[in-house]
């Protein structure tokens, strides 16, 4: 049986609260290319929130927009009734946004216990990159109660076995486990899930989608995810956004937007079936 989730700084919540995050009329453009147009729309703290919609309906650059690899043309984008449309990525990792990429971008030639660390290095006080300074007085401590953390999150997602593998030698389906930890060892408030199910075999489906459910509900992270597997989707998410052609065409709990003839046409055209796993363009 897998371990309960370690105790987290968050609460764990019940239902859905206040925003957390909103996105007030954003647009991007690149050159003469609208990439997004006029988006809106609130993350709830301690909700399941996706993004779906056709390959290049523009998820990932609403997400790069708001982790700052983007930074809108138009609109605002707030963080815990923060206005960070400029912060600095790395400073708003430094405040609670966590992600993971569509494209894995762990350190290969680390191990996993070393890439995961890389992840608490926000929260050291005396530095992750120090030498042998970082071992002198309090900043020992502060080691170990981090490496404990770490060990906990290692044993929360089953990866004990490949804690001192090199990240570059395991499976596509366990890196895709430690990206996870590394994220989550931010200790974010918020963190943003960039196809997490994407080239996952069911049982490694099944897993991710109960890992995702154990922060959002033991450790009480609120989860934005894209996501093309419309069954996760239906299954874990609390409310669905869906874009076509960088615009905003639905919102709301899962069934309702499913069954929304604009979100239909987006998806099925003239066939039955929705789309699934299909990649995203570099530029969307």
């Amino acid at each position: 049986m897998r371990p309960e989730a370690p105790p987290h700084p968050a609460e764990a919540v019940g239902a859905p609260g206040p925003a957390i995050l909103a996105a007030e009329h954003v647009s991007l453009r690149f050159g003469g290319v609208r990439a997004l147009t006029d988006i809106s729309f609130e993350v709830r703290k301690g909700e399941v929130f996706s993004i779906i919609g056709p390959n290049g309906a523009g998820k990932t650059s609403m997400v790069n927009c708001i982790s700052g690899r983007y930074r809108p043309t138009e609109g605002r984008i707030r963080f815990a009734g923060r206005d960070i449309t400029r912060l600095a990525t790395r400073r708003r990792a430094g405040i609670g946004i966590g992600r993971t990429f569509q494209n894995l971008a762990l350190f290969g030639h680390m191990t996993v216990l070393d890439n995961i660390m890389v992840g608490r290095h926000h929260l050291l006080r005396h530095g992750f990159w120090t030498g042998m300074p970082y071992w002198l007085g309090g900043a020992q401590q502060e080691e170990i109660r981090n490496r404990r953390e770490v060990e906990e999150i290692i044993d929360f997602l089953e990866i004990q076995h490949v804690r001192k593998s090199l990240a570059g030698t395991l499976s596509y389906g366990l890196r895709k486990r430690v990206e996870l930890a590394r994220a989550i060892a931010l200790r974010p408030q918020l963190i943003l899930l960039d196809e997490p199910m994407a080239g996952m075999n069911l049982e490694e489906k099944e897993d991710m989608a109960r890992y995702i459910l154990d922060l959002n509900e033991e450790w009480g992270m609120t989860i934005l995810m894209i996501e093309h597997d419309m069954g996760v989707v239906m299954d874990i998410s609390h409310r669905v956004m869906v874009l076509d052609f960088g615009r905003k065409i639905a919102e709301g709990q899962p069934d309702a937007v499913l069954a929304d003839p604009h979100v239909r046409r987006a998806y099925l055209g003239e066939a039955d079936e929705v789309v699934h796993d299909v990649d995203e363009p570099a530029v969307a």
